[in-house]
């Protein structure tokens, strides 16, 4: 499942790709000639943020390309660039303008990466080379490609059906990007779960043919700043006893995407070289029915000590994060986060494409938001309102792990997790879709490691 960037150092010949911006639309049109105005009218192009127009030369052959930015340029407005040009090697024209301010070369060449990405691991026919872009000047050409690899690496792994992405499949990938870094990898499995005590994780997974598993990386110097990410790796998500009708299950291929995202979130970190010492937890599981899935009303264990009542099998993703985030949090690091598909609330909230955000730590979420909004990766703060605590409380248990009725059901989720982490560990969790449910500009129909890009960008800004 490599990724082939749309990029290339060199070539006897190249189409120049001309910018305009919204705002400046009108001059450049009335500067052309009348032949080129009456192709550009005749194409329907009216300015639009996002309009391409091919140029034909005299022999009817493409001469060129003119992207019509937004007022304000975002990273985005490039993101179509890989498919919406014609197949050739195309070049920037003339160095990154006040037009395209504040996106850099870097950013543009991000966007027309990803928007190159295609999921056809299943096709037996491919889809058709695409354009050739050479690499704009003053691109930082190993962060474009660390950036883009990473995020393509957590589509495919969302987007593969469960069927070749199970626990042990999920482990492979952490094993890859490891050994790509030397970071060391262990992952406890089965069994194995009981005796180390992640009982959560085996309660989760114990009923699927293919064992749980808690997959651990480490990587850099003991000495710096410790930072740990978790992320949810239900492989594929059954309800178990509380079983999901089939339009429930028809994407949940897609719930390990948290632990997808925070994979490349810990890529791009490594690939950085940033001066953290980087754990990343992935508490990998398929849930399942059979004769020994746990049950609803259930009293499990878990690894902090208290115990959870079941009060349903299918909010299974905050089982198997309590165990990860307690552990995580044994360490006391600079500060932990997790990223989970974890609740439908979250979606009816704020929608498919905006990540919900809780956080214990002021400072941690601000700038999580300042870095998402630089680097148009956008999320939403919402609140761990200790109120709503007692909806979790359990008559035979330390904490039941859903409260009684629908609402603010993201809200008692993560106050659930938050049960697991102390409060001098700054932490903060997303709830996310990990999906695109259409296709827009650098960002096709699949999956998608939301606020990735911004989380990493914070780590980089505070310890980089």
């Amino acid at each position: 499942m490599a990724m082939s960037l749309p990029f290339v150092d060199r070539s006897s010949s190249s189409l120049p790709l001309q910018f305009v911006g919204q705002s400046k639309w009108r001059g450049w049109l009335k500067e052309q000639s009348v032949a080129r105005r009456g192709w550009i009218e005749s194409l329907g192009i009216t300015g639009a943020p996002g309009d391409l127009v091919v140029l034909p030369g005299g022999d009817g052959k493409a001469a060129g390309a003119v992207l019509v930015l937004s007022a304000t340029p975002t990273l985005w407005d490039f993101g179509a660039l890989a498919t919406k040009l014609p197949p050739g090697t195309w070049k920037f024209a003339g160095k990154f303008a006040a037009d395209m301010a504040p996106v850099s070369p870097t950013d543009a060449a991000v966007a027309v990466g990803l928007g190159a990405w295609r999921f056809e691991r299943y096709r037996s026919k491919k889809g058709k080379a695409g354009p050739r872009i050479l690499w704009p000047e003053g691109v930082d050409k190993a962060r474009v490609t660390a950036m883009v690899e990473a995020i393509s690496l957590a589509r495919d792994l969302i987007t593969t059906p469960s069927s070749d992405m199970g626990p042990a499949e999920l482990a492979a990938a952490v094993q890859e990007v490891g050994k790509k870094n030397k970071a060391k990898v262990k992952v406890i499995t089965g069994d194995a779960l009981l005796k180390q005590n992640f009982p959560m994780v085996h309660a989760v997974g114990r009923a699927s043919a293919r064992a749980p598993r808690l997959i651990d990386l480490v990587w850099g110097r003991e000495r710096d700043p410790k930072v740990t990410l978790v992320g949810k790796g239900v492989c594929f998500d059954t309800g178990g006893l509380d079983l999901k009708p089939s339009t429930g299950m028809l994407m949940m291929k897609k719930d390990m995407g948290g632990a997808a995202t925070m994979l490349a979130v810990a890529s791009m970190v490594m690939a950085a070289k940033l001066r953290v010492r980087l754990r990343l937890l992935i508490p990998a599981v398929e849930n399942s029915v059979s004769g020994n899935a746990f049950r609803p009303m259930d009293v499990v264990p878990t690894r902090k000590g208290i115990t959870v009542e079941i009060g349903n099998t299918d909010a299974e993703g905050r089982l198997i994060l309590c165990d990860a985030l307690y552990e995580g949090a044994s360490e006391k690091p600079a500060m932990m986060i997790d990223c989970a598909t974890l609740t439908g609330a979250a979606r009816v909230a704020l929608g498919t494409d905006l990540p919900a955000l809780f956080c214990n730590d002021d400072a941690l979420a601000a700038d999580l938001i300042e870095q998402g909004d630089a680097v148009t990766d956008p999320m939403w703060r919402m609140p761990l309102f200790a109120g709503y605590r007692r909806l979790l409380d359990s008559k035979v248990a330390d904490i039941n792990n859903v409260s009684a009725g629908g609402f603010g059901g993201a809200i008692t989720a993560a106050l659930y997790l938050k049960e697991f982490v102390p409060d001098d560990v700054p932490w903060a969790h997303f709830d996310m879709m990990a999906w695109n449910n259409t296709s827009r500009p650098g960002r096709p129909e699949g999956g998608e490691a939301q606020a990735a890009r911004a989380i990493f960008a914070m780590i980089e800004k505070k310890f980089g």
